[in-house]
Parts: structure tokens; sequence; C-alpha cells
């Protein structure tokens, strides 16, 4: 049975990823009435955490750049008046993170370009002028993104095309022929699934930049984010409701979205439509024949970047100490060689944190290993569900798989802290499936369509569709990661509110 909100609201967003928070965040405070739903008990996206042993873990956000003083990120955080409220550990000012290879060498990335610059010169001396060279390219880069500088004017990367289609990869290997300095400065590829053959250096050049002006992890997780977003959210009068999975959509004669209708019968009325959800499940819930077979058919071939297998351990007390850094390891000479990963030798590439918790700052409750995992590896599982909110069970043989791979793991995890075994409580797992049911995906991808430099222009989406009401946003759009996400969000809202004193502002914030 049916039931129409007898509201009609100026918003209706669907899905409350970190895109439809900030979406909801800007129209609910310039006064439009707004209603976010969520298919999940927790809102959040990539921001949700999830607790084992009574110890909190984080989904996607394990540590986040760009929010030293005056710094985009940050000065968007205080837009959205939640600076303040934010429990944050700056990561170390000489390492936030470690390049690691096989041989045990370590090369330290440190905050802010002179104590990158002097980390690098120090391991490669020789290399001055190729690490000055290379940072600059990076600023260069990043000036040519206005909402990036907090501007809606200057010079725009849709324009530049040698720019749009330089490949990460090629960029680095121009500069220098000695293959460990190309590898420890593309060591941090992890954060966007990089691609040898299509990751674009302006993606490489944004994410550096960003964990350079100032790295900080979420002390006690990345969930706060959604919290506080949503509490500024419901202040200004917006609705946030949880387990309400939007299946379909109704239309006027003009071709406008009338309503949303979800899974269990309910229909919300709106006047204009944002989708938070990856354009492939947009097409499929708001009906295929409303879009055109080429835009379909172009958004549906597009290559989405790799999913993920991730390894958490819990520790017995005060037996582990805290790193305030990460740890990208390589067991590959060539760091970009993890994506195509070979069975026998996995995990090739991995990430290594340890959350901060307020309560024990010298040790560490928990330790999270990330490496990649392709979709198809869990197929077979495929059409099992399993979420908080639709408690569907997995077969005896998918956590057989997922406990073979959490051995391979450690494996390696053991040889890189020898006699960590003897600390370890417990183990626990996520794999792609985990990604694809609590973030709506079809295949667990971490970071959504893969930017291609050999045809920058089919990647790009535009937040705009062929629905005259429904607008796009989220990581698929422009960018992924807190500040990628946040950045599309405010694109989406260009369209409804004024982008110049939008962005004024978040200058006077």
């Amino acid at each position: 049975m049916q039931q129409e909100s007898e509201k009609e609201y100026d918003f209706v967003i669907v899905g409350s990823g970190l895109g439809g928070l900030v979406c909801a965040y800007i129209l609910a405070s310039e006064g439009h009435s707004v209603i976010v739903l969520e298919k999940n008990h927790q809102i959040g996206g990539l921001l949700q955490v999830y607790s084992r042993d009574k110890t909190i873990f984080d989904t996607g956000v394990h540590y986040v750049g760009s929010l030293d003083k005056g710094e985009n990120l940050y000065q968007f955080f205080k837009y959205f008046g939640i600076l303040d409220k934010m429990k944050l550990k700056r990561m170390d000012e000489e390492k936030f993170d470690v390049i690691r290879f096989d041989d045990g060498s370590e090369y330290f990335y440190g905050q802010g370009y002179d104590q990158f610059k002097k980390n690098m010169i120090g391991y490669f001396p020789d290399e001055k002028d190729v690490i000055e060279t290379y940072c600059t390219k990076i600023k260069e880069t990043c000036g040519k993104f206005p909402l990036y500088n907090l501007t809606v004017t200057g010079p725009s990367y849709q324009m530049d095309s040698d720019m749009m289609e330089l490949n990460a990869y090629d960029y680095i290997a121009s500069l220098t022929t000695n293959e460990r300095l190309r590898n420890v400065l593309a060591g941090t590829n992890l954060l966007y699934a990089g691609v040898k053959e299509m990751t674009p250096f302006y993606v490489h050049a944004l994410i550096l930049n960003s964990y350079l002006s100032g790295s900080y992890k979420f002390i006690n997780g990345g969930s706060q984010i959604a919290i506080q977003l949503s509490r500024g959210i419901r202040n200004f009068g917006g609705e946030i409701l949880k387990r309400k999975k939007v299946v379909g959509a109704q239309y006027n004669d003009a071709g406008q979205i009338t309503s949303v209708v979800t899974e269990n019968g309910e229909i919300f009325r709106g006047k204009e439509f944002i989708s938070n959800i990856h354009p492939a499940v947009t097409i499929d819930i708001f009906g295929e024949n409303r879009f055109l077979p080429v835009y379909r058919n172009r958004i549906r071939s597009l290559r989405n970047s790799i999913s993920t297998f991730i390894v958490h351990l819990t520790f017995q007390e005060n037996s582990v100490e805290y790193l305030n850094y990460n740890i990208y390891q390589h067991h590959n000479e060539d760091v970009w060689g993890g994506v195509e990963y070979d069975q026998e030798t996995w995990p090739q590439t991995y990430f290594v944190c340890t959350p901060f918790i307020s309560k024990n700052e010298k040790y560490a409750e928990s330790m999270s290993i990330m490496t990649y995992m392709k979709s198809e590896e869990i197929e077979e599982w495929s059409h099992t569900l399993r979420t908080v909110s639709e408690p569907g069970e997995r077969e005896a043989s998918y956590l057989r798989f997922k406990k073979h791979k959490e051995e391979q793991v450690m494996v390696r995890v053991k040889k890189l802290f020898p006699g960590i075994e003897d600390k370890i409580r417990s183990v626990h797992s996520t794999s792609p499936l985990t990604f694809r049911d609590y973030i709506g995906n079809k295949d667990g991808s971490l970071y959504g369509v893969l930017q291609n430099s050999s045809s920058p222009t089919r990647t790009q989406i535009n937040t705009k569709t062929r629905i005259p009401n429904l607008h796009l946003t989220g990581q698929n759009i422009a960018m992924h990661g807190i500040l990628g996400v946040t950045a599309s969000a405010f694109v989406t809202c260009f369209s409804f509110v004024d982008k110049d004193k939008l962005i004024q502002k978040v200058k006077d914030a």
C-alpha cells in the first residue's frame, strides 16, 4: 500500500553519502525545504564506521588532508560550522605517509612542501632539480581548478586539454630515469586506485597537494563528519530519514519527476531531486527509458575503480604502539602493479594504519590493512545481501574465502611487524561485497568511476541530466575523497544558489 507524504519538498536527495549531506546542508542553509532518504541504518556512505569487539573501525576514511588553517577543506568545514566540533589528530610533521619496499627501505612524506622536498632531496640528492620541478608542476596543476582554490573564476581545467590528457605515470617517468624515485613519488597511488595507462596527473596532483596541506586522522572515527553535518541540516529544518530505499520515480506529462517511491511503498514528493548514488544505479532507479541510449551506454560502460579487501585487527591492551603515520607497503618494484595482482603473491600492495582512540594516546586498539581486490573474486556470492537494515546471511563458502584471504594478508603483516601475532585479540575483514551493499554501487568500487587521461571527456559526468529536475552528486561526478566530493556537491548546488555568493560565504566563514 502506498503512502504519500503530505509535504512537497524543494529538494529530495537520494543517498546520504557525503555528497548528499553537503548538498542538503547548503540548500537547507539557503532556506529550502530538504529531505534526505538513506537506505541503510547509518548515514554517511564511506564515512560510516562499525564496531567489532567494542572497537571502532572506519569503512573508507582513514585520514584526511587540506585541514591546516586556511586550506580549502578547513574553510569548507568552517562554513559547515563543524570544524570546531571535529576531534582531529595532526599526523607526524616529518612523516605522515611512509612508502616502504620489499627490501625494507622507507621513504617519508613530510607535511608541507618544504618538509616534503627536504625529505626527498635527502634520499635522492642527485635529483634535486627533478623534485623541485615535480612540486612546481603539482602546484601549477592545482591552480587550474578554481573551486579547489575557493574561487569560481580564473583558468579552468576543462579548457586545458593538455593538462587533462597528461598521464600520471608518463609524466613522472619523463622527469627521471631513477626507478626508485619514480616509485616513491607515485607510492601513495592506492589513494586513487591508480592505473598506469589511465590515471591522469591532475588526479595525482590534487590528492597529493591535499595531503601535503595538513594531514589529520579523525579521533574515534570519520563518522563524526556525517553526524555533525546532519545536526547542521536538521538545525536548518532539513530532514534525514534512514531505512528508506528508493526504488522508483513518478513523472508528470512534461517529463519532470514529481516524487520518488521507496521499497516499502512510501512516496516522497519534491520539486527538485538529487541523486547521490552511482549514475549507473541512478539510471536503473529513475527509469532507463528516461535517458538517451547514448548516455545510458556511456555511463554503463565506464570502468569503475577496483574494490578493496580490508583486514581489521584488534589488539590486546597496551601491546602495540600507536603509529601517527600510515605505511604504503609495496612488494613489487613497480608501485602501479598492485591493481593487476597475481593470486599467488597477493597482496602486493597495501595500506596500513592504526586509528587514533582518545582514551589511549600511546597504544593502538586496532590496525587496518587495506589492499586491492577485484569484484570478480566475490562473484559467486553476489546474489547475497547483508547490511544492518537487510540482515541476510552469507554462505559458509564465503566465510571460508574471507578466512583464507585474511591468512594471506597476515603472512605479509607478520613480516612487517615481527611478533604481532602474539598481540592480536581478533581478526575481522570486509570484502567488495560489504562495500557494494553499504555504498550501493554494483561492484563495491572504492573510488567510483576511473578517470582516464586517454579520453578525459568520456569520464566526465555532468551534474545535470536529461530529466529536467534530476541532478547528480557524489564521488563519481568529479573527484572522490572528502575534498573532491565536497567540491562536487558545491558544483551540483550552483544550479540553485548564486555561486559567487556561496563561495564568498565559504571564504568568510
